[in-house]
């Protein structure tokens, strides 16, 4: 699995997701700042990366409209903003989520992305 954190996320997730062997980019690591939330979906599915973003209001209805238009992407992750604050835990969450979808999970696949409780 690959990643594409948009705008809302810090590029330092993407940074902690590479020092883990992942493939992850961010929206301001590559200057795609102040793009429209379906051109982000649209860039993040050209590169076969899966969307990262806190918009989960957007996204969610990207989502449906992606399955009603039969417009296939590579998957969203929905990560919560109090999630996204926190680097480390983002960066662990993202990285069960391409342990367990290695390959991806679908064209049409939108998740949740949840933290595990601390041991």
């Amino acid at each position: 699995m690959t990643f594409y954190l948009d705008e809302n996320l810090p590029p330092a997730i993407a940074e902690a997701l590479r020092r883990r062997g992942l493939d992850a980019v961010s929206a301001h690591e590559i200057g795609r700042t102040g793009i429209s939330d379906p051109e982000q979906l649209a860039f993040a599915a050209s590169e076969g990366r899966c969307l990262v973003t806190c918009n989960l209001r957007h996204f969610v209805e990207l989502g449906r409209e992606a399955v009603r238009h039969r417009r296939p992407h590579a998957g969203i992750i929905l990560c919560p903003a109090s999630l996204g604050d926190d680097i480390g835990a983002a960066t662990r969450a993202l990285a069960r989520v391409a342990e367990r979808y290695p390959q991806g999970f679908g064209e049409y696949g939108v998740i949740f992305l949840t933290q595990e409780p601390e041991p």
